[in-house]
């Protein structure tokens, strides 16, 4: 195990925490990605890739749960780089029987959603709260529980909106739709 990426792992997963716990309690985390927000995701981006150069995916055998795990918040995190993003999605597919599965799950939807296409475990929420369109309502559950996430209700199954909705969603917040389109998520012809 590499003990000095593990610890600059952790630690750079503890500063984009203590930032947005920190914007959070003076307010300035709903409108908008915050500036300083976006230089702690891009400086942390950044050192993520040069570790990847260094060690490859910082998978669990690698760097230990901890910091495998703050990798994955990096990287969950780095919303402004979609590249980046889908890169790691994918060496982390490659390295699945050494990956937390819910971290994957987790990316997976996210990415999912940046793209206005629908996710597969429903751990995305709308701003009203309910999990964005999800590929399955009926085999919801079985995704969930492949990834330890715990099911829903039936109930709360049929709250989620159907895939059809995507655009009207989508639609809600221009300023959002923009800047993924301006970000690469969403592209245009």
């Amino acid at each position: 195990m590499n003990e000095a990426f593990s610890k600059e792992l952790i630690k750079l997963a503890e500063k984009d925490l203590s930032v947005r716990e920190k914007l959070a309690s003076e307010g300035k985390l709903s409108n908008g990605y915050h500036p300083e927000m976006e230089l702690i995701h891009r400086q942390n981006a950044e050192r993520l890739r040069n570790i990847i150069k260094e060690i490859g995916y910082p998978t669990i055998s690698k760097v230990g749960e901890e910091a495998s795990d703050a990798a994955w918040l990096v990287i969950q995190h780095s919303i402004g780089e979609p590249e980046l993003m889908k890169g790691c999605y994918n060496m982390m597919i490659e390295n699945k029987k050494d990956i937390n599965p819910l971290n994957m799950a987790y990316l997976y939807d996210r990415i999912q959603v940046f793209q206005s296409q629908p996710q597969k475990y429903g751990t995305q929420l709308t701003t009203g709260r309910i999990p964005y369109p999800v590929e399955n309502k009926n085999q919801l559950n079985e995704e969930r529980l492949k990834v330890n996430l715990p099911s829903f209700s039936q109930e709360e199954i049929e709250q989620i909106p159907g895939i059809e909705t995507i655009a009207e969603l989508d639609s809600r917040d221009a300023d959002y739709t923009a800047w993924r389109i301006k970000t690469g998520w969403i592209l245009t012809s």
